[in-house]
């Protein structure tokens, strides 16, 4: 159960930048507010090797979305970045490998 709990608050920040994003329409507002999260999460907490993850997870998810756009798989109405996906996004995927990564450690 301790575990469980240990994930969950890992999931916070994701679960508080997921729900902004109807609230918060302007793109580089959200942007400007999901790092805020990302930073004071990380200033709470940070486990060895987050900050290669985070960056590492931030230019592959570029790279990923898009492809994945470029392919017809996903469009998005906000497309601030590249003209084809929210400036935001890369910056949630950022955050989701870290958590991900910190579920992994905490399991192991």
């Amino acid at each position: 159960m301790n575990k469980i709990l240990q994930i969950l608050i890992n999931t916070i920040p994701i679960i508080i930048m997921i729900g902004l994003i109807p609230l918060v329409t302007n793109d580089y507002l959200l942007t400007a507010i999901d790092a805020i999260i990302i930073i004071i999460a990380l200033a709470i907490k940070r486990n060895k090797n987050d900050i290669l993850v985070l960056i590492f997870g931030f230019f592959i998810m570029i790279v990923a979305e898009y492809f994945f756009v470029m392919t017809g798989v996903e469009t998005f109405r906000r497309n601030t970045l590249f003209g084809l996906m929210p400036l935001w996004l890369p910056f949630l995927w950022a955050y989701g490998y870290v958590a991900i990564k910190r579920a992994i450690e905490i399991l192991a």
